[in-house]
C-alpha cells in the first residue's frame, strides 16, 4: 500500500494516508516535481503512461511523485527520477507552492509541491509503466504551446511553469 504524507499549509507533517484515498478526499499532502534541463537549456518533458491512475497521456515535467514516510524530499526526488526516467544528476531545490485541482477519475490533487531543478545531458531510459514518451523543448516553445494547447499538459506543470520560468530568469540575471 502506497501512502502519502499529509501536511498542513506550512508543510508540517500531520499524518499519512493511502495515496488513492488522499486523492479521492482532496487532502493536502507532500509532493515534488523535477525539471531537468540539458546544456542547450531545453527542458525534458515526459508523457505520462496512458494507464496512469490520473492524467494519463498528458505531458508533464521530467518527473513528479510523493515522498515516502521517513524519506527526505530530495531523496524521494532522486529515487523517482531514476525509477521513471533512468537519470541520475544533482538536484537543487528551486521553490515550493501549493495547488489544488480536480482531475479525471473523480480525483483531486491537493499538494504542497517542492520543485527541484537539475542539469543533465544523458538521454532518459524511460520506465514504460510510468512514461510512454519524452521530448526536449525550449522554455519559450513550451510557454507558447502551454498557452495554445493547454489540454495536452498536466495541471501541475501548468500551475508551476510561471514560477519555474521566473526562477530560471532570476538565475540568468545573477550570472
Amino acid at each position: 500500500m502506497e501512502e502519502v504524507i499529509l501536511v498542513d499549509k506550512e508543510n508540517k507533517a500531520i499524518g499519512t494516508m493511502e495515496k488513492m484515498e488522499a486523492h479521492k478526499k482532496g487532502l493536502l499532502h507532500r509532493a515534488f516535481s523535477v525539471f531537468i534541463l540539458n546544456s542547450k537549456n531545453e527542458v525534458l518533458l515526459q508523457r505520462r503512461a496512458f494507464d496512469k491512475y490520473h492524467s494519463g497521456g498528458l505531458w508533464a515535467n521530467t518527473c513528479c511523485s510523493h515522498p515516502r514516510k521517513n524519506e527526505t524530499i530530495l531523496l524521494a526526488a532522486n529515487r523517482r527520477l531514476f525509477e521513471e526516467m533512468g537519470i541520475e544528476c544533482k538536484l537543487s531545490k528551486a521553490f515550493e507552492f501549493i495547488y489544488k485541482a480536480k482531475l479525471d477519475n473523480n480525483l483531486t490533487e491537493h499538494e504542497h509541491d517542492t520543485v527541484f531543478i537539475g542539469i543533465c545531458d544523458n538521454l532518459p531510459e524511460i520506465n514504460l509503466d510510468e512514461v510512454c514518451d519524452f521530448t526536449y523543448v525550449s522554455i519559450n516553445d513550451l510557454e507558447i504551446d502551454i498557452e495554445n494547447n493547454s489540454d495536452k499538459y498536466t495541471f501541475w506543470l501548468k500551475a508551476c511553469f510561471k514560477n519555474f520560468k521566473q526562477y530560471l530568469d532570476n538565475i540568468i540575471k545573477k550570472d
